[in-house]
Parts: structure tokens; sequence; C-alpha cells
């Protein structure tokens, strides 16, 4: 088994030595890294040394480690690799997550009408329009205006939401497969990620149950189109779920809504009666992934400590973006739009779970762009498919304990392309059932 290759003589040169591999590519996602006490006599250094950097590299998010086994590169670490990847000559891409770009409106058109105006560091953060936009968003919670506030996209969010209240080692519960961004972002914060078991109605109560404890800091959920298996709570589970959450008041819960009424399913929350919670919604499925702007609602301080930490750092959320986003929301084009990107996604992410089960090949997907599939071994299946013409995503960086899977992004999978697709699929995964039919 290859090992990394490290140098140092502190702490600090150790960290840097495993960063800079990370990020010139000579270490990858998965990696093996040596123990700490066969680092310590290579490097000729105290195994406290060697310890206190790769706490340091956890802490990151650089290294994930467990008792008894490996110590390994993250799946996906917080740093930049410039290596660009390429999509196979000739292969029909639906691995990468986005929505349509058909379903995209035209920002060059509303910037050439809509007027501009300047503001100043002392200006409201948050234009009266987006104001009432956010309270429409949110009506079925209820919330005053001090209760809302904007954030440069969902995971920015998030990511606001937990350093307001979280510190580096508290626990935080997530999906079990759950959205990739969420656990690479835990991890980056220096907090430990505790899965929770999901099926196509969400968190399983019995799995939430198992995973609270004391010492629960959060719980970061997908209330719909959850990335990647498309599930959606519906009431039923939600109510079971809340009373789950009864005997746990301090937990902060938190809603990554990415989609929002785009998801083809209803919104059923968890957070009401919390003490502390948030609910994020973006724009990105409906008016484009670079308008980097989400609505954020939670309880007062939250929205306070979100707000007040903002102010510190990037300030506010452009006023241009602001003002793009309410064009476009009011514009009854982009609205007809909006609703028949809704409905093409739901149909073409049905259409493929139907073929899919046609052919004897259990998927999920309520909801979302996504739809999930197990497989026995995720990287021979990959490859199989990528032969055939097909390039679709491994379920390994979403998952801690779940099982294998690959995932379809369906957002531009055709219907007729879909039985194609899921042909290629049944043959990859049960290829004695093609012989038989021979």
């Amino acid at each position: 088994m290859d090992l990394v290759r490290i140098e140092g003589r502190t702490s600090r040169e150790v960290v840097d030595s495993v960063e800079r591999a990370v990020r010139d590519g000579r270490a990858a996602p998965g990696d093996v890294l040596p123990s700490v006490r066969a680092l310590a006599a290579q490097l000729r250094i105290s195994p406290a040394t060697v310890a206190a950097a790769y706490r340091d590299l956890r802490i990151r998010g650089i290294l994930t480690s467990e008792v008894g086994k490996h110590t390994r590169i993250s799946p996906r670490p917080p740093l930049v690799n410039r290596t660009a990847g390429t999509v196979p000559a000739g292969a029909r891409d639906l691995s990468d997550g986005n929505p349509d770009p058909k379903f995209m409106p035209s920002i060059t058109r509303v910037t050439r009408t809509v007027s501009f105006g300047q503001y100043g560091y002392n200006s409201p953060t948050m234009l009266p329009g987006l104001v009432e936009q956010a309270g429409v968003q949110f009506g079925g919670l209820d919330v005053t205006e001090e209760q809302l506030c904007l954030a440069s996209g969902a995971m920015d969010g998030v990511e606001r939401v937990l350093s307001a209240w979280l510190r580096p080692g508290d626990q935080v519960l997530v999906e079990d497969p759950c959205y990739t961004g969420v656990l690479d972002l835990v991890r980056s914060c220096g907090l430990s990620a505790v899965p929770v078991a999901v099926d196509e109605r969400g968190l399983k109560p019995d799995s939430l149950r198992a995973a609270l404890s004391g010492t629960t800091a959060a719980l970061v959920l997908t209330p719909r189109a959850q990335n990647p298996t498309g599930a959606a709570i519906d009431g039923q589970r939600a109510a079971e779920l809340a009373t789950v959450l009864q005997r746990h008041r301090d937990v902060l819960v938190v809603e990554n809504d990415h989609m929002g009424p785009m998801a083809g399913s209803d919104f059923c929350t968890l957070t009401r009666g919390r003490r502390r919670w948030a609910v994020i919604r973006s724009v990105s499925k409906s008016l484009g992934p670079d308008l980097r702007l989400a609505f954020l609602a939670g309880d007062p301080m939250t929205i306070g400590r979100v707000e007040g930490r903002q102010r510190l750092g990037s300030g506010w959320v452009s006023h241009i973006l602001q003002q793009i986003v309410v064009e476009l929301s009011n514009d009854p084009a982009v609205q007809d739009m909006t609703g028949r990107a809704e409905r093409a996604y739901r149909t073409r992410r049905e259409t493929l779970l139907a073929e899919l089960s046609a052919h004897g090949v259990a998927a999920a997907g309520r909801s979302g762009l996504n739809v999930m599939i197990p497989v026995l071994e995720e990287a021979t299946t990959l490859r199989s498919l990528q032969d055939r013409g097909w390039l679709l995503r491994a379920g390994e960086p979403h998952r801690l304990a779940s099982p294998p899977f690959v995932r379809v992004t369906t957002a531009t999978l055709e219907p007729e392309e879909a039985a194609v697709l899921a042909t290629a699929i049944a043959e990859t995964i049960h290829p004695q059932r093609r012989t038989r039919s021979v």
C-alpha cells in the first residue's frame, strides 16, 4: 500500500507538507498516511509532534481517521486543486448535479432594463422587494422581518448558521448518504459528522433516535430534493421526527431546502417550536447557480448572530444581485419558465425510475434532480457505464456508513434517453439476466 510522502521537523511543517501534497495532486483523496509512530520514526521527531499535526489536519478536514483504521486524505479536502476535470469524449455527462441551462432565464436581458441604485455602508442589507419575496417564500413558517436575512448561496447559509452556534469538536447529525458539500463543510469546520440513515421519506426516526445524544449540537437535513437520494419528508414522517426531537430541545435544526418549490414535493418542516433553527432556500436551481443568493429564515437569535457576523466580513449580499433576483422573480415569463422546469424535472426523473423498474433495477428519487441506484461495487459499475457512453457519479463521497450506490442527475435527461440509459444500467448491474435472455 503506497503511503503519502511527508517531510518536516515541526508540527506546522508536517501540516504544510501534507497540504502541499494534496494541493499539487501528489496525494489523492483516500490515500493512506503513515501511522503516528511510523512517521515519527521516519522523520526522527516526537510522536507527539506528529499527533499534533494530524489533529490539526483532521480539524481542517484534510484527514479522516477512525479508531483501528488507517488515517487517510479526506474524500474532498478543502484545498484548491487547479487540475481541471474532463468529460471523456463522446460521454453523456449525468454526474454534475446542475439544473438544465435551457430553463435558466436571461440575466443579460434583465440587466439591460433594470435601474441599479447606489448603496452605502449604512444602507439596509436587504432590499424591500426581497423582504417581500422572503415573506412569501417562508409564508408557512410565520416569520417576521427580524427572522430573515440573506446568504451567498445555500451552503454559505449552512456554514454561517453552524458557525453561529458550534465550535470545533461538536457533533453534527447528517443524513447518510447526504450532499457532499455538507460532509466537506462539517469536516472543514472541525465538527464531528454523525450519520443518520435515510429512506425515500427522509431521515429514519429510529436512526435519528439512536444518533441523538447529550452531546449532539446540530442536525442538518434536506427536507425535499435530497441529494443524492431524492428523498422528501412527508407530513407523517415530519411528525414522527419532531416527536423524536422533542426531548432534545437545544439541538440546532438546519434545513437546507435548496430547491424550494421546484423540488416537486411539498415542504414539511421539523423547525416548528424549536429554540434554535434555520431554513435556507436558494435561487440557484430556479434562476441560475451563478446568482449566489439564498433566503435564510430562523429564530431571532440565530438570524442576529448570522447577520452580525456577516457584517464583520463580506458585509451583505450585493444589492446588484438582489435587484436582479427581484426583477427575475417578478417577471411573468420567468415564472412561467420556472413552472415548466418543475414539470420537466418531475417527468425526467419519473421516466427514468419507471424504465429502471421495468428492468428490475431498484432505484430511489421521489423529488429533485437526482436518482440513486444501489450497486454492489461503485467503481466497476461506473467504468462499465462510461465504456457505454454514460458518465454517472459515485456514491462514495456522499456516504458515511450507508451501502454503495451510483447517482444519476436527471435534470437534462430527455425521456427518450431514459430507456437507453436504463438498459445500460440493467445490463451492467445484472449481466446474468442479459445472458439468459439471449
